[in-house]
């Protein structure tokens, strides 16, 4: 019975081709990764893919207590596992991933100096761009 479960968590960690699920983990909550929304994992998968560059995710999962820490919005669609930032310094790197975003099907992105932040969450506002 072991076996399976060891299978099963195996499977599990190879639904993402390009990400491992604690990159998504909340600062102060180790495993946390493992809230994400399985679609959005897929659609920033998918986005990974078709940017051919890497993604380094800033912020993933965010606890409430972490949320507030940093000053996050109330209603952070990180709470829900439905938003991550992804580190971004360079104009030719943001235009790659910005492109992959929206290709993926990201309706929902946000742009600041050093991040993107992209979302689906279907309880806000859909296509829609804001700076930072």
């Amino acid at each position: 019975m072991g076996c399976w479960i060891n299978l099963l968590l195996k499977n599990k960690k190879k639904m993402l081709e390009h990400f491992n699920l604690k990159e998504f983990d909340s600062p102060d909550s180790s495993g946390s990764g493992e809230f994400m929304d399985k679609d959005f994992l897929k659609m920033l998968d998918t986005a990974r893919d078709i940017a051919g560059i890497p993604f380094k995710i800033n912020s993933g999962y965010r606890t409430i207590l972490h949320n507030a820490t940093i000053g996050g919005v109330e209603n952070s669609s990180h709470l829900i596992g439905k938003a991550a930032d992804i580190s971004c310094i360079e104009s030719r790197q943001r235009f790659v991933i910005l492109a992959a975003l929206i290709a993926a099907g990201f309706t929902r992105i946000g742009i600041g100096k050093t991040f993107i932040h992209c979302d689906n969450d279907e309880s806000k506002d859909q296509r829609v761009q804001w700076l930072y």
